[in-house]
Parts: structure tokens; sequence; C-alpha cells
């Protein structure tokens, strides 16, 4: 490990999370870090994020998907993301100095959208959501890979990366993923299956190369809303958007005895 290491701490400002900043970095100190008072992605050799998954993602949209690792200390509820509780911090520090510990690499998904003959882009940690206005349907031309599915009809439609599939994805009856997968998964958000209507009502598993196109069928739409990882945009006149896995990812410590599926086990079953 270089010397004259830099570290960046953000919390989410709750009492208990405050109250745990001040013992990380002792930690840190210890360790030999400096704590920047402003990340910068060129010399920053680890994030340390205090709070909850929510704290979490707010920091990676923060930080535009940051370069550096990070290291996750719940102080909220499911904590999926956010890998150490607040008694196993000098534990985890201990083994990240000894090299005792695990990077994982999270791909995110992009959404491409057209509007007016101009691209926007949007990028999800978790997911990426396509809806309507408010109170109305949606109605999307779906293709994967080029080759027409079906017009899709109903709330919306959600793309998860296999981090995101325990996520909102779950709530809708998709599939957990194992994240060492590379891969995306379409859930449909309320389809409408009627003699006007066929829409899918499961999950579809898309590979890492395969990217989903969606076109609404009187394009341009007026108003087309996309929603990543909590947050939203509303987008108008769209012509058409695509569904990729994104060259963004995160690298996440992990403890050496991580087991993604004991974690499900304890957060989910």
């Amino acid at each position: 490990m270089k010397a004259d290491k830099k570290a960046f701490i953000k919390t989410n400002y709750m009492e208990d999370s405050i109250r745990i900043e001040k013992d990380v970095r002792i930690e840190l100190a210890e360790a030999g870090f400096s704590v920047m008072d402003e990340y910068d992605d060129k010399s920053c050799d680890l994030i340390v994020c205090i709070g909850g998954d929510g704290a979490f993602l707010n920091l990676i949209h923060e930080l535009d998907f940051p370069d550096a690792p990070i290291i996750g200390i719940n102080t909220g509820h499911l904590g999926f993301f956010q890998e150490i509780e607040p008694e196993q911090t000098h534990e985890f520090m201990t083994n990240y100095i000894a090299g005792n510990y695990q990077e994982q690499s999270i791909s995110a998904v992009d959404i491409v959208i057209t509007c007016g003959g101009r691209k926007y882009r949007e990028t999800g940690l978790n997911e990426v959501v396509v809806k309507g206005t408010v109170g109305c349907n949606v109605h999307l031309n779906m293709s994967i890979g080029g080759s027409f599915i079906e017009t899709f009809t109903g709330d919306g439609i959600l793309v998860s990366t296999p981090a995101g599939s325990t996520a909102y994805n779950y709530s809708l009856g998709g599939s957990i993923v194992d994240p060492r997968l590379r891969l995306l998964q379409v859930t449909p958000l309320a389809p409408i299956n009627t003699v006007a209507y066929r829409s899918f009502t499961s999950s579809l598993m898309l590979p890492a190369g395969s990217a989903l196109g969606l076109v609404p069928e009187h394009a341009p739409a007026p108003d087309i809303h996309i929603e990543f990882d909590g947050f939203s945009k509303d987008y108008h006149n769209v012509s058409e958007m695509k569904v990729k896995l994104s060259r963004k990812c995160v690298k996440l410590l992990r403890l050496e005895t991580y087991d993604f599926w004991s974690k499900v086990k304890s957060k989910f079953l």
C-alpha cells in the first residue's frame, strides 16, 4: 500500500453516522490515511460511505461513479451495499491493511433517450425505469438486439442489473441474480393482457452484449418519465430509447468472508 494514502468520507448526517465518522477518522489516521475535504478521483485511494443503501446510491451519483474503491458502513436498515456493521469497523481496517478483503466490481446500466435528434444518457447502478405520464399507460415497441419482440402496454418497464435485482425489481416479482453474472433483467410494471393488448408478464434475461430498444408506439411521445436509482427526469418528444449495460462500474470492498447468497438469506429469506 502506497505512502501518503488518501481517503474520502461521506455520511448521511444522521446522529449515529456522525458519531461513527469520528471513529473512522481515527482508524484511518492510524492506518496512515489523510482524509480529503473534497473528492478527487485521481488521488483518492479509498471512499468510506457511512449510512444506508440510499446514502450509498446518493454518493455514487454525486461523485459520478467514482473510480476509487468504496467501503460501506451500515447505519441504515437493509444495508445490502453497505458491507460493514459499525462494530466491525476496526476489524475491516485491520484486514484492509493486511490485504485480506475482496473487491467486487458492479456494472451499471445506461439508458440513452433520443428527443428531437438529441441524445441524453442516464445511468443507474440498480436499475432504470421507463414510464408514461402519471396515471397513463405507456405503449412501447420493444426490441432485443434489433429484433422486434412486441408492443408492451402497462405502467412501464424496469431494467435492472444483477446488483439491483434485489431492489425494486424484487418487489415486482423479478428474480434475484448473482452479481457475478453479467446480464440485464427486464421486468414489466403492471402489464396489460386483454383482447386489445398482449404484453409479457414475467422477467426476461438479456446477455451482456444485448441492447433493449424501446420506441413509443406513437412517436414522438409527448412525455416519458425515466427513473434511475430513485432519481427521476421527464423527457419530451421522445422518439426512441436504448438500454444496455454501462461501461461505468463501482468497486465495492468486501470482507473475505463475504458471500452473496448468505447475505440474501439474512436480508430476505
